[in-house]
């Protein structure tokens, strides 16, 4: 009997060294040093993280490759006043609720349960924001992008928050993960968007139905 063919090895093209599976892992380091660059400034993360998820979209409806090229060029396409408007909501956030950490952490009566409450909220806060960068209305500047922007983007990621609770425990894992490789291994913390925005777009795309992302291609009927 004749060894399959059906390898990562036969499906090469001539010349080519590694497999497309390499390739994707090659596009999404790539992806995630681009994003931290990109989300250096802090007020621009909302717009760096929903790039790669936009790229790694269309990696998969149109088989691109995610290089830094494209993602500069695509980042350069957004519409960058509402990105900024979304960066500064997400730091005002972020500021509050390391505001009320500093003060549960000083001891005041009743600091326990109001941590736990803080907690719950970070955690549905973080897992909303993640979501909306990861909803095609957000990547709006591209061509075939959702209309809407950040507002249909968010109202979208709430509603999933709470009616997809398996997805946002694979978000809350995600980052979780994330946080304890930064913290175990530093240099990491410059790859791990791209794998991030991997699990947001799967997470994103695992479901069918109400859940189907609204502007994935149609089928061809040609």
């Amino acid at each position: 009997m004749s060894a399959p063919t059906d390898t990562a090895a036969a499906r090469r093209e001539p010349g080519e060294l590694f497999g497309p599976r390499f390739a994707f892992f090659a596009d999404v380091l790539a992806i995630g040093l681009a994003t931290t660059v990109a989300a250096l400034p802090l007020v621009t993360a909302p717009a760096a993280l929903a790039t790669a998820c936009t790229l790694l979209r269309r990696r998969q409806w149109y088989d691109e490759p995610c290089t830094a090229g494209r993602y500069f060029a695509a980042l350069r396409a957004r519409r960058w006043r509402a990105d900024l408007a979304a960066g500064g909501v997400l730091l005002g956030l972020g500021a509050l609720v390391a505001a009320d950490a500093a003060l549960a952490a000083a001891g005041l009566p009743g600091a326990g349960p109001f941590a736990l409450f803080l907690a719950a909220v970070g955690a549905v806060l973080a897992v909303t924001g993640l979501r909306a960068c990861a909803q095609p209305a957000a990547a709006e500047s591209l061509p075939d992008g959702a209309a809407g922007g950040w507002r249909a983007a968010v109202r979208a990621s709430a509603a999933r928050t709470v009616q997809d609770l398996p997805g946002s425990l694979l978000v809350l894992l995600a980052l979780a993960t994330a946080a304890v490789c930064a913290w175990t291994v530093p240099p990491l913390l410059f790859l791990l968007p791209g794998p991030l925005a991997v699990a947001l777009t799967a997470v994103e795309a695992r479901r069918a139905g109400p859940f189907a992302t609204a502007d994935a291609p149609k089928a061809s009927t040609h």
